[in-house]
């Protein structure tokens, strides 16, 4: 008698927490639905919040501050549980942090972290070290090079962290082989349209590269697009992300590398430390999702890894 009373307990316990599961309502605020990468994290993120019973809300800030701060206050206003943000400017968090912890709402902060050295309690990150992908990128192309070379380097948006710490990876690697110049260094704020544009404006001026490094895969493959439009198949391009277009690329051997960045580690890891914090659980601050290297020796490993 005593056993079936304690599996009725049970039973019922197991159906509250599932209901309490369901009815958890997560808000996604992206900094641009146009961002490939991007696409692939809200993919993945939809996923896990299905699988977990959980609603989640994505909302597009089309790269504009104010825009992606009225869509947090959007979602506090919803009295959601829990909101996760791809910052537009990462100089520019202050604001959305402030406004979550004030309304006591777990935040996290996807992909890219804020500027502030120090977050408040009830804030994590989950992200990817970029200076180190600057640097695996960097290093493989010195080593293609010989150490020697005039190279470009594509520029994501100057306004947020991944652009700075790539480039500076790529520049600490730079210090250590004085025979490779940087002949140009441009944004193409991320797009491929721009990264094509960019390349073909270097070759019409009759600038000499051996490489190119780009900080995303979409623009090295908008410069791989232009290069091969100019018959130039002599010159490397690097892009970061590995996303399936990236990695294709470097099947294709438009691209000679590509730095992997862990979307669907980055789309889970945001969402289980949201729920995480919303059921009190202890969290790390900041998670950090590792880069690898895709080169045209592995290439097929990602491929198998990433398929949808």
């Amino acid at each position: 008698m005593h056993i079936k009373k304690r599996l009725a307990a049970a039973a019922l316990s197991l159906i509250a927490s599932t209901s309490a599961l369901a009815e958890l309502k997560v808000g996604a605020v992206m900094a641009s639905f146009d961002d490939n990468y991007l696409t692939y994290v809200r993919e993945h993120m939809a996923a896990k919040a299905k699988a977990d019973g959980v609603q989640l809300q994505f909302e597009d800030a089309r790269n504009d501050v104010v825009k992606q701060l009225s869509q947090v206050e959007s979602f506090i206003s919803q009295k959601v549980d829990a909101i996760v943000v791809h910052p537009v400017d990462t100089a520019a968090t202050r604001s959305i942090t402030d406004a979550a912890v004030k309304a006591g709402i777990p935040l996290v902060y996807i992909n890219r972290k804020p500027d502030d050295a120090k977050l408040p309690p009830g804030v994590v990150t989950v992200t990817s070290d970029d200076i180190e992908a600057g640097r695996l990128q960097m290093q493989f192309m010195a080593d293609r090079m010989d150490g020697k070379g005039r190279i470009g380097i594509l520029l994501g948006d100057l306004a947020n962290n991944s652009t700075r710490g790539r480039t500076q990876g790529i520049k600490e690697v730079l210090a250590k082989y004085p025979g490779i110049t940087v002949v140009e260094e441009q944004t193409g704020l991320w797009l491929r349209d721009k990264g094509m544009d960019l390349t073909s404006n270097w070759l019409l001026a009759g600038q000499q590269l051996n490489a190119i490094l780009s900080n995303n895969d979409e623009m090295g493959i908008g410069a791989a697009m232009a290069l091969r439009q100019a018959g130039r198949k002599d010159v490397l391009v690097g892009g970061s992300d590995g996303t399936p277009d990236g990695i294709a690329a470097v099947k294709r051997g438009l691209l000679a590398v590509s730095v992997f960045q862990d979307a669907k580690g980055q789309a889970e890891g945001s969402l289980d430390a949201a729920l995480k914090m919303i059921a009190k659980q202890p969290v790390d601050q900041h998670l950090l999702i590792p880069y690898r290297l895709i080169t045209a020796d592995n290439v097929g490993e990602f491929q198998v890894a990433t398929k949808r």
